[in-house]
């Protein structure tokens, strides 16, 4: 950090200047105040000592805090980006989820696990479009699992993307997302996780229908999830979940379901990452 240069000291007087004017007589010290001002003057002094003492509180505890250990927003970006390695997996997906409301016309509705695939890299994870819109942030690791609604008639896989982005390239993206409105165009929905021998076996590309992508910026995490029909069922037109969720939507997706589905999973997996986050380090749950 630049400081401001001090100045330099006055040249030295040259041997012909005059001398320095002699200096003032004298001045009579004052008596005693009155007791009104007495009470007043020791106020004031009372006064700044205080604050003196409060000043000197504070930059002790900054001294003591250390120049390097930084706000409690910047622990959780910095631990949001490995938090994933020894975090358990039922703390990321669980392996049940149940939310009231969260249906079509305020219906409860519950989800089961399907699977989780091992962690991995980002290669064919996104469609190219999406793949080009995500890659300002990098992929440091991709975490997905794939969930059923209890009546097996949907499914749903919800990815946990951690990027190599500083907190302002998070924003950034965040803002591009939003002005751009990428989060709501067909061919930029992320693609699903099909698992053998469950509901999702059959669960591909061509059976995506709806989705949610949710940009986080206080961890260096994109959080997304896309659902569709058990039954394989194609030429769905896919509709994004915050248009699938409008009460009236009278789309497939929107009457079957499927919005609220995609959000509720993203939602749940967003505030577990983020509540892991923002714990102070060796306090999660599980470890």
């Amino acid at each position: 950090m630049s400081t401001e240069a001090e100045p330099m000291p006055p040249p030295p007087a040259p041997h012909w200047a005059p001398p320095p004017p002699p200096l003032p007589p004298s001045v009579p010290v004052p008596g005693p105040p009155a007791r009104g001002a007495g009470r007043a003057a020791a106020a004031a002094v009372s006064l700044v000592l205080g604050l003196g003492l409060i000043a000197g509180a504070v930059t002790g505890s900054c001294l003591a805090a250390g120049p390097g250990d930084g706000s409690a927003a910047e622990a959780a970006y910095t631990r949001g980006a490995t938090l994933w390695r020894g975090l358990p997996v039922d703390r990321i997906f669980p392996d049940a989820v149940h939310r009231d409301a969260a249906g079509p016309g305020g219906a409860p509705r519950d989800w089961i696990r399907l699977g989780v695939a091992p962690d991995s890299g980002c290669a064919d994870a996104f469609d190219p479009l999406l793949a080009t819109a995500l890659a300002p942030v990098g992929c440091a690791r991709l975490l997905r699992a794939t969930y059923a609604d209890v009546t097996s008639s949907h499914v749903t896989t919800v990815g946990l993307l951690v990027t190599d982005a500083d907190a302002a390239g998070m924003r950034a993206l965040r803002r591009r997302f939003a002005d751009e409105h990428l989060d709501e165009r067909a061919d930029l929905m992320p693609r699903p996780l099909a698992l053998r021998d469950t509901p999702a076996a059959r669960f591909g590309d061509a059976q995506r229908a709806s989705w949610h992508i949710t940009v986080m910026t206080d961890v260096p995490v994109v959080v997304y999830a896309v659902t569709g029909f058990a039954d394989g069922r194609t030429g769905t037109p896919p509709l994004p979940a915050a248009r699938a969720v409008v009460p009236g939507a009278t789309e497939a997706p929107a009457e079957a379901g499927l919005g609220h589905d995609a959000t509720t999973l993203a939602e749940e997996v967003e505030r577990a990452y983020r509540d892991a986050a923002h714990r102070p380090a060796g306090r999660e749950a599980g470890r």
